[in-house]
Protein backbone atom coordinates (compact mmCIF):
# COMPACT_ATOMS: atom_id res chain seq x y z
CA UNK A 1 0.00 0.00 0.00
CA UNK A 2 1.10 3.54 -0.69
CA UNK A 3 -0.45 6.98 -0.33
CA UNK A 4 -0.02 10.55 -1.48
CA UNK A 5 -1.68 13.85 -0.74
CA UNK A 6 -2.97 15.83 -3.72
CA UNK A 7 -3.06 18.88 -1.45
CA UNK A 8 -3.63 19.52 2.22
CA UNK A 9 -4.95 22.69 3.82
CA UNK A 10 -7.89 25.05 4.08
CA UNK A 11 -8.00 25.60 0.29
CA UNK A 12 -8.60 21.94 -0.55
CA UNK A 13 -7.82 18.41 0.55
CA UNK A 14 -7.57 15.03 -1.15
CA UNK A 15 -5.64 11.91 -0.23
CA UNK A 16 -4.99 8.97 -2.55
CA UNK A 17 -4.40 5.47 -1.17
CA UNK A 18 -3.48 2.68 -3.56
CA UNK A 19 -2.48 -0.96 -3.57
CA UNK A 20 -0.23 -2.40 -6.25
CA UNK A 21 -1.53 -4.91 -8.77
CA UNK A 22 1.22 -7.31 -7.73
CA UNK A 23 0.07 -7.28 -4.10
CA UNK A 24 -3.67 -7.28 -4.76
CA UNK A 25 -5.36 -10.32 -3.27
CA UNK A 26 -8.89 -10.06 -4.59
CA UNK A 27 -8.21 -8.82 -8.11
CA UNK A 28 -5.51 -8.48 -10.74
CA UNK A 29 -5.62 -4.69 -10.67
CA UNK A 30 -4.74 -2.10 -8.06
CA UNK A 31 -7.35 -0.63 -5.76
CA UNK A 32 -7.17 3.16 -5.54
CA UNK A 33 -9.32 5.14 -3.11
CA UNK A 34 -9.66 8.89 -2.77
CA UNK A 35 -10.25 10.29 0.71
CA UNK A 36 -12.08 13.62 0.37
CA UNK A 37 -11.94 15.94 -2.64
CA UNK A 38 -11.96 19.66 -2.03
CA UNK A 39 -10.81 20.65 -5.52
CA UNK A 40 -12.63 21.35 -8.78
CA UNK A 41 -12.85 18.60 -11.38
CA UNK A 42 -10.20 20.26 -13.53
CA UNK A 43 -7.82 20.76 -10.61
CA UNK A 44 -8.36 17.22 -9.35
CA UNK A 45 -7.59 15.86 -12.81
CA UNK A 46 -4.43 17.98 -12.97
CA UNK A 47 -3.22 16.79 -9.60
CA UNK A 48 -3.99 13.15 -10.44
CA UNK A 49 -1.93 13.47 -13.61
CA UNK A 50 0.96 14.74 -11.53
CA UNK A 51 1.00 11.50 -9.51
CA UNK A 52 0.49 9.23 -12.53
CA UNK A 53 -3.19 8.40 -11.96
CA UNK A 54 -6.32 8.80 -14.06
CA UNK A 55 -9.83 9.51 -12.75
CA UNK A 56 -10.82 6.08 -14.06
CA UNK A 57 -8.33 4.52 -11.63
CA UNK A 58 -10.37 5.64 -8.62
CA UNK A 59 -12.36 2.76 -7.14
CA UNK A 60 -14.25 4.85 -4.61
CA UNK A 61 -14.30 8.13 -2.69
CA UNK A 62 -14.65 8.21 1.09
CA UNK A 63 -15.68 11.42 2.84
CA UNK A 64 -14.72 12.66 6.29
CA UNK A 65 -17.22 15.52 6.71
CA UNK A 66 -19.15 18.21 4.86
CA UNK A 67 -16.81 21.22 5.01
CA UNK A 68 -16.05 22.62 1.58
CA UNK A 69 -12.30 22.12 1.65
CA UNK A 70 -12.98 18.39 1.93
CA UNK A 71 -16.16 17.83 -0.05
CA UNK A 72 -16.55 20.63 -2.62
CA UNK A 73 -15.44 18.45 -5.53
CA UNK A 74 -16.57 15.02 -4.34
CA UNK A 75 -19.95 14.67 -6.01
CA UNK A 76 -19.13 16.56 -9.19
CA UNK A 77 -16.08 14.36 -9.71
CA UNK A 78 -17.93 11.19 -8.72
CA UNK A 79 -20.83 12.01 -11.03
CA UNK A 80 -18.61 12.64 -14.03
CA UNK A 81 -16.57 9.45 -13.60
CA UNK A 82 -19.26 7.18 -12.10
CA UNK A 83 -17.40 6.62 -8.83
CA UNK A 84 -19.27 5.42 -5.71
CA UNK A 85 -19.05 7.52 -2.56
CA UNK A 86 -19.03 6.49 1.13
CA UNK A 87 -19.99 8.91 3.90
CA UNK A 88 -21.86 9.03 7.19
CA UNK A 89 -25.59 9.69 7.17
CA UNK A 90 -25.06 12.88 9.15
CA UNK A 91 -22.64 14.15 6.51
CA UNK A 92 -25.14 13.20 3.79
CA UNK A 93 -27.86 15.19 5.56
CA UNK A 94 -25.56 18.21 5.89
CA UNK A 95 -24.61 18.10 2.20
CA UNK A 96 -28.16 17.59 1.00
CA UNK A 97 -29.80 15.02 -1.23
CA UNK A 98 -29.75 17.25 -4.31
CA UNK A 99 -25.96 17.62 -4.25
CA UNK A 100 -25.63 13.82 -4.20
CA UNK A 101 -28.03 13.28 -7.11
CA UNK A 102 -27.00 10.66 -9.71
CA UNK A 103 -24.16 9.38 -7.53
CA UNK A 104 -24.09 5.91 -5.96
CA UNK A 105 -23.93 6.63 -2.23
CA UNK A 106 -23.08 4.17 0.55
CA UNK A 107 -23.40 5.02 4.23
CA UNK A 108 -20.77 4.25 6.83
CA UNK A 109 -20.58 4.79 10.55
CA UNK A 110 -18.16 4.81 13.44
CA UNK A 111 -16.27 1.55 14.00
CA UNK A 112 -17.98 -0.39 11.16
CA UNK A 113 -15.42 -1.44 8.57
CA UNK A 114 -16.13 -0.91 4.88
CA UNK A 115 -14.33 -2.66 2.04
CA UNK A 116 -13.39 -1.22 -1.34
CA UNK A 117 -11.50 -3.71 -3.49
CA UNK A 118 -8.39 -4.76 -1.58
CA UNK A 119 -8.65 -2.00 1.00
CA UNK A 120 -10.56 -2.13 4.28
CA UNK A 121 -11.39 1.24 5.83
CA UNK A 122 -12.44 1.77 9.44
CA UNK A 123 -14.27 5.05 10.13
CA UNK A 124 -13.88 6.49 13.61
CA UNK A 125 -15.59 9.50 15.15
CA UNK A 126 -13.59 12.67 15.83
CA UNK A 127 -14.46 15.90 17.67
CA UNK A 128 -15.08 18.54 15.00
CA UNK A 129 -17.76 21.13 14.27
CA UNK A 130 -19.53 19.07 11.61
CA UNK A 131 -22.69 16.92 11.53
CA UNK A 132 -21.16 13.42 11.88
CA UNK A 133 -17.43 13.69 11.19
CA UNK A 134 -15.18 10.67 10.92
CA UNK A 135 -11.60 9.92 10.00
CA UNK A 136 -10.26 6.61 8.73
CA UNK A 137 -7.75 3.84 9.31
CA UNK A 138 -6.94 2.03 6.05
CA UNK A 139 -5.76 -1.57 6.02
CA UNK A 140 -4.54 -3.66 3.08
CA UNK A 141 -4.28 -6.86 5.11
CA UNK A 142 -0.62 -6.29 5.81
CA UNK A 143 -0.17 -2.66 6.88
CA UNK A 144 -2.27 0.12 8.41
CA UNK A 145 -2.41 3.80 7.50
CA UNK A 146 -4.04 6.14 10.01
CA UNK A 147 -5.49 9.52 9.02
CA UNK A 148 -6.34 12.21 11.57
CA UNK A 149 -7.20 15.74 10.52
CA UNK A 150 -10.02 18.13 11.41
CA UNK A 151 -10.24 17.35 15.10
CA UNK A 152 -10.16 19.80 17.97
CA UNK A 153 -8.76 17.58 20.69
CA UNK A 154 -7.53 14.13 21.55
CA UNK A 155 -9.95 11.42 22.69
CA UNK A 156 -9.45 7.89 23.96
CA UNK A 157 -11.52 6.71 20.99
CA UNK A 158 -9.20 8.16 18.36
CA UNK A 159 -6.12 6.95 20.22
CA UNK A 160 -7.56 3.45 20.21
CA UNK A 161 -8.43 3.65 16.51
CA UNK A 162 -4.92 4.78 15.55
CA UNK A 163 -3.03 2.29 17.71
CA UNK A 164 -0.55 0.09 15.88
CA UNK A 165 -0.50 1.97 12.57
CA UNK A 166 2.50 1.65 10.26
CA UNK A 167 2.04 5.18 8.90
CA UNK A 168 0.15 8.22 10.14
CA UNK A 169 -1.03 11.38 8.43
CA UNK A 170 -1.58 13.80 11.32
CA UNK A 171 -3.01 17.30 11.35
CA UNK A 172 -0.73 20.08 12.59
CA UNK A 173 -3.02 22.97 11.84
CA UNK A 174 -1.67 25.83 13.87
CA UNK A 175 0.87 27.12 16.32
CA UNK A 176 -1.01 28.50 19.31
CA UNK A 177 1.01 31.71 19.55
CA UNK A 178 0.78 32.44 15.83
CA UNK A 179 -3.00 31.96 15.97
CA UNK A 180 -3.28 34.22 19.02
CA UNK A 181 -1.21 36.93 17.29
CA UNK A 182 -3.06 36.65 13.96
CA UNK A 183 -5.54 39.16 12.59
CA UNK A 184 -8.33 36.61 12.66
CA UNK A 185 -11.45 37.81 14.51
CA UNK A 186 -11.81 36.43 18.05
CA UNK A 187 -14.71 34.18 17.03
CA UNK A 188 -12.61 32.49 14.34
CA UNK A 189 -9.65 32.09 16.68
CA UNK A 190 -11.96 30.47 19.21
CA UNK A 191 -13.42 28.12 16.60
CA UNK A 192 -10.04 27.01 15.24
CA UNK A 193 -8.45 26.58 18.64
CA UNK A 194 -11.49 25.15 20.38
CA UNK A 195 -12.36 21.55 21.25
CA UNK A 196 -14.29 21.11 17.99
CA UNK A 197 -11.80 22.94 15.80
CA UNK A 198 -8.35 21.93 14.56
CA UNK A 199 -5.30 20.38 16.17
CA UNK A 200 -2.54 22.68 17.39
CA UNK A 201 1.04 21.51 17.01
CA UNK A 202 1.40 20.71 20.70
CA UNK A 203 -1.85 18.72 20.79
CA UNK A 204 -0.74 16.71 17.76
CA UNK A 205 2.54 16.00 19.53
CA UNK A 206 0.65 14.87 22.64
CA UNK A 207 -1.48 12.52 20.52
CA UNK A 208 1.65 11.13 18.88
CA UNK A 209 3.34 10.63 22.24
CA UNK A 210 0.29 8.79 23.63
CA UNK A 211 -0.18 6.44 20.67
CA UNK A 212 0.85 2.81 20.51
CA UNK A 213 3.75 3.32 18.08
CA UNK A 214 5.33 -0.13 18.05
CA UNK A 215 4.76 -0.42 14.27
CA UNK A 216 4.92 3.26 13.34
CA UNK A 217 7.56 4.06 10.73
CA UNK A 218 6.20 7.09 8.85
CA UNK A 219 4.62 10.34 10.08
CA UNK A 220 3.30 13.05 7.77
CA UNK A 221 2.18 16.43 9.09
CA UNK A 222 -0.92 17.71 7.30
CA UNK A 223 -3.56 20.45 7.08
CA UNK A 224 -1.09 23.18 8.09
CA UNK A 225 -2.49 26.69 8.18
CA UNK A 226 -0.74 28.94 5.70
CA UNK A 227 -1.04 31.90 8.10
CA UNK A 228 -0.81 30.34 11.55
CA UNK A 229 1.86 27.68 11.22
CA UNK A 230 5.10 26.77 9.50
CA UNK A 231 6.51 23.39 8.44
CA UNK A 232 9.46 24.00 10.76
CA UNK A 233 7.24 24.47 13.83
CA UNK A 234 5.14 21.42 12.95
CA UNK A 235 8.23 19.27 12.48
CA UNK A 236 9.73 20.49 15.73
CA UNK A 237 6.61 19.54 17.68
CA UNK A 238 6.29 16.09 16.15
CA UNK A 239 9.99 15.36 16.47
CA UNK A 240 9.78 16.06 20.18
CA UNK A 241 7.12 13.36 20.55
CA UNK A 242 9.07 10.85 18.46
CA UNK A 243 12.60 11.74 19.55
CA UNK A 244 13.30 11.92 15.84
CA UNK A 245 15.29 14.16 13.52
CA UNK A 246 13.26 16.90 11.77
CA UNK A 247 14.20 15.41 8.43
CA UNK A 248 12.32 12.24 9.38
CA UNK A 249 8.99 14.11 9.43
CA UNK A 250 7.31 14.68 6.08
CA UNK A 251 4.87 17.53 5.44
CA UNK A 252 1.92 17.52 3.03
CA UNK A 253 1.38 21.05 1.75
CA UNK A 254 -1.40 22.88 -0.02
CA UNK A 255 0.10 23.24 -3.48
CA UNK A 256 2.20 20.12 -4.00
CA UNK A 257 0.65 17.72 -1.51
CA UNK A 258 3.23 15.01 -0.99
CA UNK A 259 5.23 12.40 -2.83
CA UNK A 260 4.07 8.80 -2.99
CA UNK A 261 4.84 7.23 0.38
CA UNK A 262 5.06 3.48 0.89
CA UNK A 263 3.40 2.02 3.98
CA UNK A 264 5.32 -0.74 5.72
Amino acid sequence: MKFTSLGSGSEGNALIISTSAASATASAVATTVMLDCGFSIKETERRLTRIGKLPQDISGIVVTHEHGDHVAGVFKFARRYHIPVWLTYGTYQAIGEQACKDVVVHFCRDNEELVIGDLALLPYTVPHDAREPVQYVINDGRCKLGVLTDAGQSTSHLLQALAGCDALLLECNHDRQMLADSRYPPSLKQRIGGPLGHLANDTSAQILAALDKHRLRTVVGAHLSLKNNTPELAREALCGALEAHPGDILIADQEQGSQWIAVG
